[in-house]
This record gives C-alpha cells, structure tokens and sequence, in this order.
C-alpha cells in the first residue's frame, strides 16, 4: 500500500531531524520535537526535493507543526499554492 502525503511528510521530516518515525505525529509541534529554525529550512528543502515542490520563503518561515506542513504540502501538490495558508 502506497505512503499517504501525510506518511510521506511525516517521514521526510523524521529523517531529516534524525529521530525515530514514531515521534512525530501530525499534531506534532516543531518546538516539542526541538526543531529550531535552521532545521526547519532543511525540513523545507527535503520537503521541496521529496514532492518536486517549491514553498514560498514567506509560507515556509511560518510553518510551526507537522500538520501545518502537511497542509501547506498538500496545497502546493494539488496546485492551490497561491493560497497556501501555513499559518
């Protein structure tokens, strides 16, 4: 069975913050993983490279939990991005 958008973000940002896929969940917050905002850039990027995606610098600064990036990924894969609120 294929990963969903949601699995597939979930692991992509466990992989880059090097810790256990059972970590992070969707209601994850980035400061409770201890996520800092360096991190957070090499989170987007994995994210921008894994869906051939490109976030906006303005969208991703505000992205604060997993859910918000699922949402904001999920947005820019289905072609909405122009609306992407990541707040």
């Amino acid at each position: 069975m294929p990963e969903t958008l949601e699995e597939r973000v979930i692991r992509v940002i466990a992989k880059a913050q090097h810790i256990p896929r059972e970590a992070v969940s969707t209601d994850s917050k980035f400061e409770d993983l201890n996520i800092d905002s360096l991190d957070g850039l090499q989170i987007l990027f994995a994210l921008e490279e894994e869906f051939n995606i490109n976030i906006p610098d303005d969208a991703g600064q505000r992205i604060r939990s997993v859910r918000q990036a699922v949402d904001g990924v999920a947005a820019l894969v289905e072609g909405t991005g122009e609306s992407v609120n990541m707040q």
